[in-house]
């Protein structure tokens, strides 16, 4: 079925605010997928934070011009499906990777982080990134460490008096 030309502009210009908007960007081929399972993987990037897009090649390069993303023309042949992560850089690599996991379908054709074109084979990396959540705790364990090692310390010379005034007065008492 034919997408009239307004429909064309204006997938244009969501897909195109959608990449202003992203952290990262992955293709992937979705041949073989049953349309269960594209709805499945749908609703697995709604709730991990990502944007999934059925997309055509020139639609794609359109919406993508003036954005990080534009290194993925070069990457845009056969049917694609276009993939932002719009909550962490790892969100939509994360879900692709997942859903090829478990179906073995999805196969990733390219990644694009900051503006650069990396090889298929970069997904399993952006994939492991932490999400926003996670890094924060990382960051709080981090400052937490050198804290109380700090009051560790302070308090040892106080708790080593107490044990060392403790040790005398129970030498006296037994002598």
């Amino acid at each position: 079925m034919a997408t009239s030309f307004q429909a064309k502009q204006a997938m244009v210009a969501e897909v195109g605010d959608v990449a202003k908007r992203a952290h990262s960007a992955v293709l992937a081929e979705y041949r073989g997928l049953s349309a269960g399972q594209m709805d499945e993987l749908r609703k697995n990037a709604r709730e991990d934070g990502a944007y999934l897009k059925v997309i055509k090649n020139t639609v794609a390069k359109r919406a993508v011009a003036g954005t990080d993303y534009e290194c993925l023309s070069e990457a845009l042949t056969g049917p694609v499906l276009m993939g932002f992560s719009l909550e962490d850089p790892g969100s939509a690599a994360r879900v692709l990777t997942k859903f090829r996991n478990e179906h073995g379908v999805v196969q990733v054709t390219a990644v694009s982080l900051g503006g650069e074109l990396l090889p298929a084979a970069q997904v399993e990396r952006l994939a492991s990134l932490p999400t926003y959540d996670d890094a924060i705790s990382q960051l709080m364990r981090a400052m937490r460490g050198p804290v109380e090692a700090l009051a560790r310390t302070t308090r040892e010379p106080a708790a080593k008096l107490s044990r060392s005034v403790a040790a005398v007065r129970d030498q006296k008492q037994a002598a």
